[in-house]
């Protein structure tokens, strides 16, 4: 970059994501001196709508937060207030829970992987552009990610903001007929779902490593979805009850999401890389088998290969829906039974991008009374700044589109949901550096 200007470079809607935001970096002598990745999209308020509604609208309610990931929210929803009422799923309950989370991972990754992050790696604009040079694989993607939504109608009533899910467990149980059509089109999509992570692991990734604190959940037996413990890479290991007294949000005055630190440290990485190197032993044999093969280091630094983590992901989501579906039997009830009461309850479960924390306080008649809810984006950003402070130093010198396109991509990484986070990218880089000293703003 020049001594004698300002180099600025602007993108006025970051593609390919979820929402809308800007990047503002400033540089001077090659050094990043502030990263401020701007939300500004309108605060929603659902953590007000949910004030003097009945608990048992919860579920509901939330899943409107997000089209690609109501499920995760109806799911930390419904734990949260089951969890201030004391109530149990029966284990047949649980496991449909799990295969309806399956279901939205599967579609949710496959949309990113193939729609949103692999055009960044193949040199398209858009998937439309590299649907010409690759349609193969892109109708691979539709097949994949149609066999995850077929789930999500199935067992959760519909593929968009499902209305099955209930306190309790479900209004419906789905008939054990209804589950086995699934069966085909997600073996079909398993053997397809290999050949994406062999697809994506040939991609070129950029030279860079960075190791935050990652946090996840991890369950004794499973890899995490629906419930576990939180735990992080630098000893936290806490109950979803306790999350509060781990983590705080801060306001920052750029953004219209708060963002979430470790009290005490800072910043930290939950999603795919945390679940997966938090959890890599647990995941299904297929998965599992593909990681030991693309994704040799004991701890995956890169946060570049998170594409090739989700990838695995989808293959470990289809096992699991596979498994869950062929033991399937219909429970005798859709739900369990439960009176309303004064409580308060948490829940944490994993959503595609990562920690979804939901906190509740019923009254006697089961008025929430007050409601929190801690989406993975406003976890992620902070961490997302840091990993664009720690890129862009050695590659200042990069023309500006090639430095533009990076730090776009470096952002689609984590795939931020910035819609679920308000309470991107319009980019602009300044190398504060004139000839005379002045700092330009």
């Amino acid at each position: 970059m020049s001594d004698s200007k300002t180099k600025t470079i602007k993108v006025s809607y970051l593609a390919r994501v979820e929402g809308e935001g800007a990047l503002h970096v400033r540089m001077r002598k090659g050094k990043v001196e502030d990263v401020q990745l701007k939300i500004f999209e309108p605060p929603r308020f659902f953590e007000a709508f949910l004030r003097g509604r009945n608990a048992l609208e919860a579920p509901d309610i939330t899943a409107r937060i997000c089209g690609i990931c109501p499920v995760a929210y109806q799911m930390s929803a419904v734990h949260a207030v089951e969890h201030a009422l004391g109530v149990t799923v029966t284990e047949p309950l649980r496991d449909l829970r799990r295969l309806l989370y399956c279901g939205e991972w599967i579609e949710s990754h496959t949309l990113h992987v193939y729609m949103l992050h692999a055009p960044d790696f193949l040199g398209f604009e858009d998937a439309m552009g590299m649907a010409k040079s690759h349609p193969k694989e892109v109708q691979m993607g539709l097949a994949i990610k149609k066999a995850g939504n077929s789930i999500v109608s199935v067992v959760g009533g519909r593929e968009v903001h499902p209305i099955n899910v209930k306190v309790g467990g479900f209004h419906r149980a789905p008939r054990p007929g209804e589950v086995r059509t699934l069966l085909e089109p997600l073996q079909r999509a398993l053997a397809m779902a290999v050949d994406t992570v062999r697809w994506v692991a040939g991609f070129s990734f950029p030279d860079f490593d960075r190791e935050p604190e990652f946090v996840a959940l991890r369950h004794p037996t499973e890899y995490p979805m629906c419930d576990g413990r939180v735990v992080s890479s630098e000893g936290i290991d806490i109950d979803a009850v306790q999350f509060d007294d781990q983590f705080a949000e801060i306001h920052v005055p750029y953004t219209n999401a708060l963002h979430s630190v470790v009290k005490g440290r800072g910043s930290y990485l939950t999603g795919p890389l945390a679940r997966f190197n938090l959890n890599r032993s647990l995941l299904a044999t297929t998965a599992r088998s593909l990681a030991d093969e693309f994704l040799l280091e004991i701890i995956v630094k890169s946060p570049f290969k998170s594409i090739i983590i989700r990838s695995i992901e989808i293959v470990h989501a289809l096992e699991e829906a596979i498994r869950i579906i062929e033991k399937y039997r219909e429970s005798p009830a859709p739900s369990v039974p439960f009176t309303l009461h004064a409580g308060a309850g948490a829940a944490v479960t994993e959503a595609p991008r990562g920690l979804l924390y939901h906190r509740y306080r019923l009254s006697e008649d089961g008025t929430i009374l007050d409601a929190k809810i801690i989406p993975p984006t406003s976890q992620n950003q902070k961490s997302i700044e840091d990993d664009l402070r720690d890129l862009l130093p050695s590659r200042a010198a990069l023309p500006k589109g090639e430095l533009t396109h990076l730090c776009e991509q470096a952002i689609r990484n984590h795939d931020p949901c910035i819609s679920c986070a308000t309470h991107f990218l319009r980019l602009e880089i300044h190398d504060v550096e004139p000839s005379d000293g002045t700092v330009m703003p």
